[in-house]
C-alpha cells in the first residue's frame, strides 16, 4: 500500500505540478510561494493518502489543498509583518548560529532516496527507481541499464521483496548518511538526463521534460551537498550537455551530429554555469566520474568550434575514465575519441576491443562507430555493411534517419525516407 501510495505522488507530481504552479502564481503573484505551496501539497498528499487512499481526482485534491495553504501564508504574513517590523530593530547585527541543514522537501527527491535504501544492491535500487518513482517502462529500463529484459524483471521483484521485507515506508536519510546515499540517487538522475537527451526508442530524439526533471532534480541535490564535488559535476555534466539541446535536431526533428550543430544556439548561460559547477568540484582534489564526463563535455561546450576541439584532450579524459569505470560504454566512446585524436586505425584496434568483449551485444552505436571510423578509413564497402547493421539496430526513428544517410554518403545513393 506505502509504494502504491508512493507511485501515485510520484505519478501525481510529473502529470500536475507545472499546471498547479502556474495557477497558483497567477492566484498570488508570487513564484516562491506558489513553489512552496504545491510542495506541501504533495507532502500533506503522502501522508493523508496512505490513511485516507488515493483521491479519485487527485489533481484537484492537490490544487485545493495547495490553494489553501498559500490563503493561510499570506494570511499568517500579513498579520505578522507589522511584529516582524517591531522586531527588527532589535535583532543582532551578525547571527553566528550555523545554517540549519537543508531540508528535503520535493516529493520527488525524497522518493528517489527512499528508493536508493542501502538494503537493497545498487543495481536493484536504480531499476526500482526508474519504475516506481520516475514511471520509465520495463523496456525502457532494460535499454538504459544494458540488461535483458528478463534480468530486469527478476532484478525488480528482488527490489521490491526488499522494500516489503524491511518495512520501508518513505523514511528520509539522516543527514550524516546522505552522501552515501547519494550515489545511487546520481545514478538514478544521470540515467533519467540520458533517456531524456537520448530517447532509446520512439519518434522524438529528445524527451526535453526529462532533461527539465534531472536538472531540476540535480539542483535539488547539489543544494542538499553543496561540498559534494561528485554532485557538484554530475550537475555540471547535466548542464553542459542540455547547453546544446537545441542545436542537436534540425527543423524536421533530424538529428545533427556535434561537428554540424550552429554554435550560435547553444546556451552559453548554461556552458558558463557548468564550467563554473565543475571548477568548485575539482578544486576540491577529489576526481570522480561524473567530474571527468563534465570536464570532456566541457572541452566540447568551449571549443571554438569543431575543427579546434582538443581531442588529445578528451582522448586522455576518456583513458582516465575508463580507470574509473570500466564500462563498455566508456570504452566504446573511448575509441571515438582516439579515433579523432590519433587516427581511425587506432580507434578501431580499441573498438575491436569492445566488440570481442561482446558487452555491448546488440546495441546500434556499436557498428554506428565502426561505420564512422571506416567510413574515415576510406572504405566505402565496409562502412556501409557496418552502418546497415546498426539501422537493424537503432530503436529511435530520429537515429535510424541519420544512419540511413550516412549510408547513403558511402554508397553514393539517396537517402532511405523510411521511418
Amino acid at each position: 500500500m506505502t509504494f502504491a501510495v508512493d507511485a501515485a505522488v510520484a505519478g501525481a507530481f510529473r502529470r500536475e505540478y507545472g499546471q498547479l504552479v502556474g495557477g497558483l502564481v497567477g492566484l498570488t503573484g508570487d513564484r516562491g510561494l506558489a513553489e512552496d505551496c504545491v510542495q506541501d501539497a504533495f507532502a500533506i498528499a503522502l501522508r493523508r493518502w496512505r490513511d485516507e487512499g488515493v483521491p479519485r481526482r487527485p489533481g484537484a485534491w492537490l490544487t485545493t489543498v495547495a490553494r489553501n495553504r498559500a490563503v493561510d501564508r499570506l494570511r499568517h504574513e500579513n498579520m505578522a509583518a507589522a511584529r516582524l517590523r517591531e522586531a527588527a530593530a532589535t535583532l543582532p547585527a551578525y547571527d553566528e548560529t550555523p545554517p540549519v541543514p537543508p531540508v528535503i522537501r520535493d516529493v520527488q527527491l525524497r522518493l528517489i532516496f527512499t528508493c536508493c535504501h542501502p538494503t537493497l544492491s545498487l543495481p536493484s535500487q536504480v531499476a526500482l527507481t526508474l519504475r516506481t518513482v520516475l514511471g520509465l517502462g520495463p523496456a525502457e529500463i532494460a535499454r538504459v541499464l544494458l540488461v535483458a529484459p528478463g534480468t530486469l524483471a527478476q532484478r525488480l521483484v528482488r527490489a521490491r521483496r526488499g522494500v516489503r521485507d524491511a518495512g520501508l515506508c518513505g523514511e528520509l536519510p539522516p543527514a550524516g548518511e546522505l552522501p552515501r546515499r547519494a550515489t545511487a540517487v546520481r545514478a538514478v538522475l544521470y540515467l533519467l538526463f540520458t533517456e531524456g537527451y537520448a530517447a532509446t526508442a520512439g519518434g522524438d530524439l529528445l524527451r526535453c521534460g526529462l532533461c527539465a526533471e534531472a536538472v531540476r532534480l540535480g539542483r535539488l541535490l547539489a543544494r542538499l551537498l553543496p561540498d559534494d564535488p561528485e554532485t557538484l559535476g554530475l550537475l555540471a555534466l547535466m548542464l553542459l550537455h542540455d547547453a546544446r539541446r537545441d542545436a542537436r535536431t534540425d527543423a524536421r526533428g533530424g538529428l545533427v551530429p556535434l561537428e554540424r550543430q550552429d554554435r550560435r544556439r547553444w546556451d552559453q548561460g548554461r556552458i558558463a554555469e557548468g564550467v563554473g559547477l565543475l571548477d568548485r568540484a575539482l578544486r576540491q582534489g577529489r576526481p570522480g566520474p561524473y567530474q571527468v564526463q563534465a570536464a570532456i563535455a566541457a572541452c566540447h561546450a568551449t571549443a571554438p568550434d569543431a575543427a579546434r576541439t582538443d581531442w588529445p584532450q578528451i582522448a586522455g579524459l576518456y583513458a582516465e575514465l575508463a580507470q574509473l569505470t570500466p564500462s563498455p560504454v566508456v570504452r566504446l566512446n573511448r575509441a571515438v575519441a582516439v579515433g579523432m585524436a590519433d587516427g581511425p586505425q587506432r580507434g578501431l584496434a580499441l573498438l575491436e576491443q569492445v566488440e570481442r568483449s561482446g558487452e555491448l551485444a546488440g546495441h546500434h552505436l556499436v557498428p554506428a562507430v565502426r561505420g564512422d571510423l571506416l567510413r574515415r578509413l576510406d572504405r566505402p564497402a565496409d562502412a556501409a555493411g557496418a552502418y546497415r547493421r546498426a539501422v537493424e539496430l537503432a530503436g529511435n526513428d530520429v537515429e535510424r534517419r541519420y544512419l540511413r544517410d550516412r549510408l547513403a554518403e558511402v554508397t553514393g545513393g539517396l537517402p532511405d525516407q523510411e521511418g
